[in-house]
């Protein structure tokens, strides 16, 4: 049978993208060591012909209570700094693209309150130029991408924080991971869910 897991120690969860005319939904659900999906434990939603620069996720699916989100600080920038914050606006992380050495593999820079910080990275480099020539595809966009990639997560130290790996199915459902470091802790499991959302909602800008 499973089981909710306890939301402040989050090892792993589920995304899974649910796309209708008009909006964008992803739903968080915690996995058990055998990977089953348990309950939802967050809901974000978003339309699709709105600005991306600010998500918020729900606890429950009538999207009555907000727990975090995350938000641009600029509208409109290629290179904007993204603020994951809590229910009650205080900042609990951020993320930021690297459009510099996105160009052929993309990279993103990833932060918590607490101070832990880290590089994520596309792990396989031939399938990021594979993506690459992907999106040139006349009309690509409207099909699911048939690439299977994943992002690491690493600290200066080669600790690895977060994986985020896609796996194959008709719409976008990614399995993360968030391992304990050196003195037992983890990422925030929020931070870690903003950044996995953020990786396919904005992983074209």
């Amino acid at each position: 049978m499973t089981t909710e897991p306890a939301r402040d120690g989050i090892e792993r969860f589920a995304v899974r993208q649910k796309i209708t005319m008009m909006v964008n939904r992803y739903e968080i659900r915690g996995l058990d060591d055998t990977g089953t999906e348990g309950p939802i434990i967050a809901v974000a939603q978003q339309k699709r012909m709105a600005f991306k620069e600010e998500v918020t996720f729900y606890a429950d699916e009538a999207r009555t209570q907000p727990v975090f989100g995350f938000k641009a600080r600029r509208r409109m920038d290629l290179a904007a700094t993204y603020d994951v914050t809590d229910a009650q606006g205080a900042s609990i992380g951020w993320f930021r693209k690297d459009f510099g050495k996105s160009l052929m593999r993309s990279t993103w820079n990833l932060g918590a309150a607490d101070g832990l910080e880290a590089i994520g990275t596309e792990r396989n480099k031939n399938v990021a130029i594979a993506r690459r020539v992907w999106d040139l595809i006349p009309f690509a966009g409207d099909i699911p991408a048939p690439f299977t990639f994943h992002f690491d997560f690493t600290t200066a130290d080669g600790t690895v924080i977060l994986v985020s790996e896609r796996q194959r199915s008709l719409r976008d459902r990614y399995e993360v991971t968030l391992p304990k470091t050196a003195d037992g802790s983890r990422l925030d499991w929020r931070v870690g869910a903003a950044m996995a959302v953020a990786l396919d909602a904005l992983q074209a800008r």
